[in-house]
Order: C-alpha cells, then sequence, then structure tokens
C-alpha cells in the first residue's frame, strides 16, 4: 500500500527535472521538507516545480493535456516488462508495447526505459500540482519495483494459474523461465509416448514445448508452432537438416488449453492434438535410445539460443515407456494418467520445483535462461545479459545490445525524482542500490574497456546517468557513487571540447547532449573545469552551427559538418530528445553564468520545438509527442511516432510537465530574482515571503504584467530581455517608467525595496524577422518576435516568398503579411497561411521558405526593375534593408541613393534602372 500523501510527502520535489532547487510548497501545503544543498558553484539557484504555478495559456493548456494522460494510464501496464521479468503476477496488464515491449523495435532491448520516464511525469506532476492521484500511482510503482528487485534475487519461483482444474504454472513471456528436468529422463527407450497441457499465449514460431538434447545436433522437440504456425515434432541425430519430423494441420488456439501427445514405436510417429491424430509418418526410425545419453531435457526452452522461452502455461507432462494407442491417448482428455518415465502435474503452489509422480524420483527444477539471481542491487526490465554483452562488445548492434546504462539511467533518473516528490525511501533504497550494482560492475573493468564501451553507438548510450548518479552522491553520501559518476568519461570526446575542437560530425546527437550536462553535475561535485569547460565549448558547437530556427537539432538523429542547415533539412530533422537535452544543458550552464544567450535559446527551443512536439489533441492511452519534426516542405507531424513508448514520447511526457522550471531563477544569496521567460504564472517565494505573479497571454501578448504581493522585501528584479527585442523593451514601475536602457540579449535591473501591491508593466513589439540557413542564406524561417511561424500548405517544394514589398522604416517585415481576423498570430501572405509553430496541428508545413525578391519594390509600389544580386546572392534590397531601422523616410531614400549609386559602378545595375529604384523609394509611403 502506498504511503499516505503528508504535508511532508506533498512538498518534497526538489531535483525534478535536473534541478536541486529549494524544495516548492505544492497546493494546500503548510510546511517545507528539508532538501540537497545547490552546489556551491552554483551562482543561481531555480524554483522547485511547486513554487511556480502556470496559469491560462499556451503553456497551461498544453500541459493540461499531459496530466490528464498520467492520470488515466494504468501504471500496471508499464510495470508488466518489470514483474514479467522477475516471474511475478503480471496482474494481467498488457505491456505498452513499442519500445517497451518484447515486440518492439531490437526485441524490446529498451524495455524499461519508458517507466522511468513516466514516474519522473508523475513526479513532477505531483510536485506542481499537489494531486493525490499522482502520489498514489508513484507509490503503487515504488512497491511494485521493490518486489521485482526482490524477486530477482532469489531463484526463480512457482507462479500459478487456474488450470484444467485446480492449478497450473505459469511461464509469463518475457520471465525467460523454463523446467529442466533431470538427465536419463528418457534412458534407453525404444518406444515413447510424450504428452502435454499447455496454454500458449504467444504465437512466436519455435517455442518448445519441450527440447531434450545435447546441442543443435541431437535433440528431440515438440513446438507449439513451427514457421508455418502449426505444432511440430521431431528427432534427429544429425542437425535440422536431418530431422524426421510430424507437423499438425491448424494452429494451437491462444489463451485455451491444448493437449499435445507424440507417440514413437515400431517404425511409426503420430501427433495428436485434443485427441486426434493430425499427423503420422511411417518412416521415424529415431527413437530415444538412438539420440543416446542427452544433458538438457527442457520443457519451454530450446537448444537454439535465438528460439523464444514458451509463453503461457503447462497443465501436465507425462512420459510412458511405450507408444499409446490412439484410444489411450483420447483418454488422456477426461482423465489423468500417470507416465511411467516421469509425470508432473505442475500443481504446486509455492517453491522451485516439481515433484515427479512416476515414482522414479525425478523432481524437476524451474530456472531462468539467464542463470542464477541477478547481483544485489539490480534492477530492470531485462536480465543483466545486455550489461554483460556490452563489456565485450567492439561494435554496435541494437538487436543484441540496446544502450542498457541509458536505460538504467531512466529507471534512476525516475526513481530519484519519485523519492523527491513523495519522500518515499523505497525509491531511493532502490536507486541507491542501483548505484551500488553499477559500481560494482564497472570498477572491474579496466579503463581501455570502458572507453570502448561508451564510445559503441547505441549500444553504449548512456544518457544522462552521470548527472543522475550524482544527484544520487548528494542524497546518499557514498564515496562509490561519486566514484561511478567518474567511471562514464568519454575522454576522446571531452578532451576535444575541452580544446575547443569542433569533432562532432558524424556523431549520434541524443547520445551526446545529455552526456555534457552530466558534466557541468561532475564539476559542481569535484570542482574540475575541464568538465565545466567541455561543456560550455560543445554547447556553442550546436548553437547556432547545427541548429534549426525552431532550436532543434541533428538530422535521422546524427549532427553533420557545422553551418550546413539546409543540407540537412529533411523528414527526421529536429529529433525531439535532443531539444529537452538541449534545455537542460542550457539551464545548467546559466546556474554558473548567467550569459543571455542560454536563456534566448530556451525561450526559442521552449516556445516552437517543444510546445510544437505536443499535439494539441487529449488522449489516455498516448502522450501524442513528436519523434522527429521533419522541416522538409509539407511535412505532417507525426505525434504517434515508429511502434510507440519511444525515448521523444518519454522526454516528451517530462517536458509537459515542467515548463514552469525556468520561468524563474533567483541569485544564490538572495539578492536578485531573475525573471527569464514570459509566462502567465505565479511564484511563490517563501524566504522573502513574496509572490510575484505574471498576468499575461504572452507571446500573443506582447508583453507582461508582473505584480508583488506580500511583505516587504529588497531584491533586484532581473528582467530578460530578449535578443529579439530591438523595436523596444519598456518598463515600468507603479505607472512610472524605470530608469536605465535595455540592451536586446541582456538582463534588464530594476533594484527596489518591494512593497505589497506594486506592479510592473513590461512591453516588447514584436517585429517579423528573418533566420537565414548558414549554407543557403535564400532559405529562410519567419519569426515573430519569439514566434516561429510556419505556412500551412500542401507543396511538397519550397514556397516562394517576398517580404520586403510594405517592409516598414523599422525594417519590421510584418506589414508585408495580412493578420487573420479571430486567429491570433495567424497571417497571410499571397494566400498562404502562416501560422505557430507551437500549434501541434497535422496540417502540412513550411518551416522554411525560399526568399523570392525578384523586383524591386517600396511601400508596395513596384519600380518595373528586376532585384540584381550579386555572386554570394545578397540582393539590393537586402542591402538596402539591412540598415534598417530608418529614423524616417528621408534616411531610407539617402540609403537607396546610396547602394543603387554603388551596384550602378559596381556594373550591377544600370543607371536609368537605379534611377527608377531611387524614384520609386522616394513616391512611396511606409509604415514607421
Amino acid at each position: 500500500m502506498a504511503p499516505p500523501l503528508t504535508r511532508r510527502t506533498l512538498l518534497r520535489s526538489a531535483m525534478l527535472a535536473a534541478a536541486v532547487p529549494a524544495l516548492p510548497a505544492a497546493a494546500g501545503a503548510e510546511a517545507r521538507a528539508a532538501t540537497l544543498p545547490p552546489p556551491a558553484a552554483w551562482t543561481l539557484l531555480p524554483f522547485g516545480l511547486g513554487d511556480v504555478a502556470l496559469g491560462p495559456g499556451v503553456f497551461g493548456a498544453k500541459r493540461q493535456l499531459m496530466l490528464d494522460h498520467a492520470r488515466g494510464y494504468d501504471v500496471n501496464r508499464l510495470l508488466q516488462v518489470f514483474r514479467a521479468n522477475a516471474g511475478l503476477s503480471t496482474l494481467g496488464a498488457v505491456a505498452p508495447g513499442g519500445w517497451e515491449g518484447l515486440d518492439g523495435e531490437a526485441n524490446g532491448n529498451l524495455r524499461g526505459h519508458y517507466t522511468g520516464h513516466f514516474l519522473t511525469m508523475l513526479s513532477q506532476a505531483c510536485a506542481s500540482t499537489g494531486e493525490q492521484v499522482f502520489a498514489d500511482r508513484i507509490g503503487t510503482a515504488i512497491g511494485a519495483l521493490t518486489q521485482v528487485r526482490e524477486a530477482l534475487r532469489h531463484e526463480p519461483v512457482v507462479l500459478n494459474t487456474e488450470g484444467r482444474s485446480g492449478t497450473a504454472v505459469e511461464h509469463v513471456r518475457g520471465s525467460y523461465r523454463y523446467v529442466d528436468l533431470p538427465s536419463g529422463v528418457l534412458g534407453a527407450a525404444t518406444e515413447v509416448t510424450l504428452a502435454a497441457w499447455v496454454k500458449p499465449t504467444h504465437d512466436a514460431a519455435w517455442t518448445r514445448i519441450l527440447d531434450f538434447g545435447n546441442d543443435t545436433t541431437r535433440y528431440l522437440y515438440l513446438a507449439a508452432r513451427n514457421a508455418r504456425g502449426v505444432p511440430r515434432f521431431a528427432v534427429t541425430t544429425g542437425g535440422a537438416g536431418a530431422e524426421q519430423g510430424l507437423e499438425g494441420t491448424a494452429a494451437l488456439p491462444l489463451n485455451q488449453w491444448s493437449h499435445l501427445a507424440v507417440t514413437l514405436g515400431g517404425g511409426t510417429g503420430t501427433l495428436y492434438v485434443n485427441g486426434t491424430a493430425v499427423a503420422r509418418n511411417t518412416a521415424m526410425t529415431l527413437t530415444p535410445a538412438a539420440l543416446g545419453t542427452l544433458t538438457g531435457h527442457w520443457l519451454g526452452r530450446s537448444h537454439y539460443a535465438s528460439d523464444p522461452v514458451f509463453a503461457g502455461a503447462f497443465g501436465g507432462f507425462d512420459a510412458w515407456s511405450r507408444a499409446l494407442n490412439a484410444a489411450e491417448v483420447t483418454a488422456l482428455q477426461s482423465g489423468r494418467a500417470t507416465g511411467d518415465l516421469v509425470s508432473y502435474a505442475f500443481d504446486e503452489s509455492s517453491g522451485s520445483t516439481f515433484a515427479d509422480a512416476s515414482g522414479r524420483g525425478l523432481t524437476a527444477t524451474l530456472r531462468r535462461t539467464w542463470g542464477g539471481p541477478s547481483h544485489p542491487g539490480f534492477l530492470a526490465a531485462y536480465p543483466e545479459t545486455q550489461f554483460i554483452q556490452l563489456e565485450s562488445m567492439t561494435g554496435s548492434d541494437y538487436t543484441k545490445v540496446w544502450a542498457p546504462y541509458y536505460t538504467a539511467h531512466k529507471i534512476l533518473r525516475g526513481l530519484l525524482d519519485a523519492h523527491l516528490a513523495t519522500d518515499d525511501d523505497r525509491a531511493l533504497d532502490l536507486a541507491s542500490g542501483m548505484g551500488d550494482w553499477m559500481y560494482s560492475r564497472l570498477s572491474k573493468l579496466p579503463d581501455a574497456t570502458l572507453q570502448r564501451m561508451w564510445g559503441i553507438f547505441s549500444s553504449g548510450e548512456f544518457g544522462g546517468i552521470v548527472e543522475a548518479i550524482c544527484d544520487l552522491h548528494a542524497l546518499s553520501g557514498k564515496a562509490e557513487h561519486l566514484a561511478l559518476a567518474k567511471l562514464f568519461d568519454l575522454d576522446k570526446l571531452f578532451d576535444a571540447c575541452a580544446a575547443d575542437t569542433d569533432t562532432l560530425d558524424g556523431l549520434h546527437a541524443n547520445q551526446h547532449i545529455p552526456i555534457f550536462t552530466g558534466l557541468v553535475r561532475l564539476y559542481d561535485a569535484t570542482g574540475e573545469t575541464r568538465y565545466l569547460t567541455a561543456a560550455k565549448n560543445f554547447w556553442r558547437m550546436v548553437v547556432p552551427h547545427r541548429m534549426y530556427g525552431i532550436g532543434g537539432t541533428s538530422t535521422g538523429e546524427f549532427w553533420k559538418a557545422r553551418d550546413v542547415i539546409a543540407g540537412t533539412i529533411g523528414a527526421t530533422t529536429a529529433e525531439t530528445c535532443c531539444a529537452y537535452n538541449m534545455l537542460k544543458l542550457s539551464r545548467a550552464l546559466f546556474f554558473h553564468e548567467q550569459d543571455p544567450a542560454y536563456m534566448d535559446y530556451y525561450e526559442r527551443t521552449l516556445f516552437n520545438q517543444v510546445l510544437g512536439s505536443r499535439q494539441d489533441t487529449p488522449d489516455a492511452e498516448k502522450p501524442l509527442v513528436t519523434y522527429f519534426i521533419g522541416l522538409e516542405p509539407g511535412h505532417v507531424r507525426d505525434y504517434t511516432p515508429k511502434q510507440g513508448t519511444t525515448c521523444c514520447e518519454g522526454t516528451g511526457m517530462e517536458s509537459a510537465t515542467k515548463y514552469q522550471d525556468s520561468v524563474y531563477f533567483r541569485a544564490a544569496d538572495g539578492g536578485a530574482l531573475y525573471v527569464n521567460l514570459y509566462s502567465p504564472s505565479t511564484l511563490t517565494w517563501a524566504e522573502k515571503g513574496v509572490t510575484v505573479t505574471q498576468s499575461t497571454d504572452f507571446p500573443r501578448e506582447q508583453g507582461s504584467t508582473l505584480t508583488v504581493r506580500g511583505r516587504t522585501a529588497a531584491f533586484a528584479l532581473r528582467l530578460r530581455v530578449p535578443s529579439w527585442a530591438t523595436a523596444g523593451f519598456q518598463v515600468t514601475v507603479d505607472g512610472r517608467r524605470a530608469g536605465g536602457t535595455p540592451v536586446p540579449g541582456s538582463y534588464f535591473t530594476v533594484s527596489r525595496t518591494w512593497r505589497d501591491g506594486d506592479v510592473v508593466r513590461v512591453t516588447m513589439p514584436f517585429r517579423l524577422r528573418v533566420e537565414k540557413a548558414a549554407d543557403d542564406p535564400a532559405l529562410q524561417t519567419l519569426f515573430l518576435g519569439p514566434v516561429n511561424l510556419v505556412a500551412r500548405d500542401f507543396a511538397t517544394t519550397y514556397l516562394k516568398c517576398g517580404l520586403y514589398r510594405d517592409a516598414a522604416l523599422s525594417g519590421d517585415l510584418l506589414p508585408s503579411l495580412t493578420p487573420v481576423s479571430g486567429k491570433p498570430l495567424h497571417f497571410t501572405l499571397d494566400g498562404t497561411e502562416f501560422a505557430p509553430f507551437f500549434e501541434g496541428t497535422e496540417d502540412p508545413t513550411h518551416a522554411y521558405v525560399r526568399r523570392a525578391e525578384p523586383r524591386i519594390v517600396f511601400g508596395n509600389t513596384d519600380s518595373g526593375v528586376a532585384n540584381p544580386a550579386k555572386a554570394d546572392g545578397i540582393t539590393l534590397l537586402d542591402e538596402v534593408w539591412a540598415a534598417a531601422p530608418f529614423a524616417g523616410k528621408p534616411a531610407l531614400v539617402a540609403r537607396v541613393r546610396t547602394v543603387v549609386d554603388a551596384w550602378v559602378a559596381a556594373g550591377l545595375l544600370g543607371a536609368a534602372d537605379g534611377a527608377k529604384a531611387v524614384s520609386t523609394a522616394s513616391a512611396a509611403t511606409y509604415q514607421p
């Protein structure tokens, strides 16, 4: 039973989303819990999720969709793969499927990761809202995972299910269980009957009901399904090519009891299904005696290692030393007969063995295919085998090993977040045990082995595990946990980045981005400047050199050469996980160095790719988050990517429940409050005894109002001036303009003693601007303030757009677009609608357009003159408007004359055409 959600439990939400802030006060709470001390190196501190309440707006609406998903999804489905691996009852739950199931990509080798993501989402939801439902779901998960770890530490025990009459033994799919019979079961029998009651629950081919043999040369087996989907019996002394066999005529029904029997004698073999002979072979000369001494007598397991383990139930197995006749086999349907070679009823209700009723005392044993109990602390949804195999791998093969330490990170992170959200010490114990287990394994490996492992694509990926382990160390205080974090050092990459040498071309993006957030935390824990320097330099290798306009990065999950943007645009650009992890890194770096560029990037990516990655539709079954966001022309976002339960859906669930985590920060000494993002929200700053409420519909509103309530408090209010705010940024306090000159790409400071009711008004007019692809300046993406505008059009080639036709004296291109009535931030241009990227629709979109300004036009007046271009693609109009803003029309006309004269002198424009251009500019009317 989950522990009750006490006031202290409700409030413990620090370290969520990879931070260690002071713990917030959740809704209705009256007390604070102790929390981790923030790293001494941090000059800024975040607030807890419960300290910042989101108000109505684009973020609140998106978050509500995800909270509803978190409330409605059955956590027992997520726990299914864990319970199955441990051989526990799955309570009838169906695994989520996709990457979180055995039928998913790469055989489900990543299963367990999504449960970790979900735990973090639940923890963030609990911390943000204080709702008991989230705490209850966390408690259910932690209780189950505690049972799973305990079960993995012991030999498997019988799992009962309802039999034909009484009980039977169940082998849950994913438990890798089989029954091991003693040697000599069949002896040197020259005739034999083998009979079993089975209830298969999965239709995988080549699952064995029984397989007695030495290897893949000498054996006999009975498969529930062969490649044709029907039962097959075979015996051979010369491998698969020499099998003598029997094949059924129809598939065994799933989830129903079936009786199978095979008789061998006198050179004839017969296969019976439910008492009816379905196959007979009169040329079966091989018998158990011909096989000689066999070493493996298994029920549910094949001697072919790639064959799946039987999933379903056994209701009995018997073997006779003679071939029963048809009537005797038929009689087995209505009553139980005891085989003279061996007889198991499988009606045990406990333990790991099965009694033999034949009188021969051949007790069978329940085993796992992967061997004995797991090592102390191990917790996963699959055996330790992937971790073991990784240590000897030299190349990537995710069908065998798919990022086991990546999955371990997701589980570890979820456990830490669960502990901090609900104060459940069981979660911390599970997390600490995982740390102990990893250290005991990795600390024994040579450094060369570790470097090789971590450098392997996909198989060696370990995600943000270093960050999580550093957080674990801060909680546990164990020196081994800090030592463990350093065992993930990937020296070749770290050294290159520390030296500011860009080696990212060809690397898998999301495999490496979270590594650098871990380096920042390692710097916090060790003081080694190499880690922080590498992280800072790495960030600047991505931003802006491998960044798309929406803030995302990567194409087909990989990085290409520096400054190749247009050349990488396609259907698989901007993996959503990359945006999530770049935000985490930006945030971590900002705690050390208040470079506004980090928060400019944060705003860009959060308001565009992250918001736009979540579909604006409710769904209890799926989180509806993109994997890739294709930036090719006419791309339609896929919110149910691949097979489901992907990494990006996992990080998408997390993103949507922590939108508010970076709206406000506070100086470590308490002397300043940073307003990083403009979003409707209310901050409770308990240490100061004040609340700060932002009232705004930003980005639909071009400004925000902040109201201070509570005690009198002295602090500096630092308001971020976005780098795009070139049309002005004005601050008033209680109606009076604040002194100072705001500079785009900086923070504007208002220092004073604040009193209850003080009101700060921030206005920042938006301008339409373009951002050009570094490798193709004519390929451009449009922004209105922080909002990326995308064209909605079914065309699959780049749309051509002209924007100078009615450009304002300020340089604002917005007058060239026509607002759509009743639809904020929607515009039309030449009949094509442009809309905010953050709207999660399934419209075909164009994030980039081909800029085309074929004629010299000013103030919507066409000069009739072609707009000439230089060899580098820069046009005459580009050069004119590059000097904006203009103080007035005379300044613009003077600029036109200067540029025209230069182009005429260079032979790029005829004198007569130049005169027309100048006269057109002089005659035109402009907006300010």
